[in-house]
């Protein structure tokens, strides 16, 4: 059976939500704080197999200039498969004609995002409300 796609996070089942970006892994992230993320992003992409919930991703975004792709995420049994792939191609598309498009990778895996042409920025700076804990994922410098 193909994977259902969706773009609407009405139906999504948010528990499932949870537990997807818990193991994917992208940290613990209650249901109501990603049905409150995502209900807010400007593009939502949601893919099912067999009813099950295994991957997805957003975008926040002005609507010209600036783009950022967030919450990427595909179940373990289905990484490697191309549906990361073909996440980050739809959620390119749907940025198309954005003055830039940002995103911060999961340490090791910036290759993945290279090869849809993402570079590594060499002034971006962020503030974090764990630092020590994202000091220790490794996305902050000391």
């Amino acid at each position: 059976m193909p994977l259902t796609w969706t773009t609407d996070p009405g139906p999504v089942d948010w528990q499932e939500a949870e537990h997807l970006y818990r193991v994917a892994p992208l940290g613990n992230k209650s249901a109501e704080h990603l049905r409150t993320v995502f209900n807010n992003s400007r593009f939502a992409f949601f893919a099912h197999d067999e009813g099950r919930l295994v991957a997805a991703g957003r975008v926040l975004s002005d609507g010209a200039d600036c783009a950022y792709l967030c919450d990427v995420a595909v179940m373990p049994s289905h990484q490697g498969t191309g549906l990361g792939r073909e996440m980050m191609e739809r959620l390119l598309e749907a940025c198309r004609g954005h003055k830039k498009i940002i995103l911060y990778a999961v340490p090791g895996k910036e290759d993945f995002y290279r090869r849809f042409g993402f570079r590594s920025l060499l002034t971006a700076m962020a503030i974090f409300e764990d630092e020590a804990g994202a000091v220790a994922r490794g996305h902050l410098g000391q």
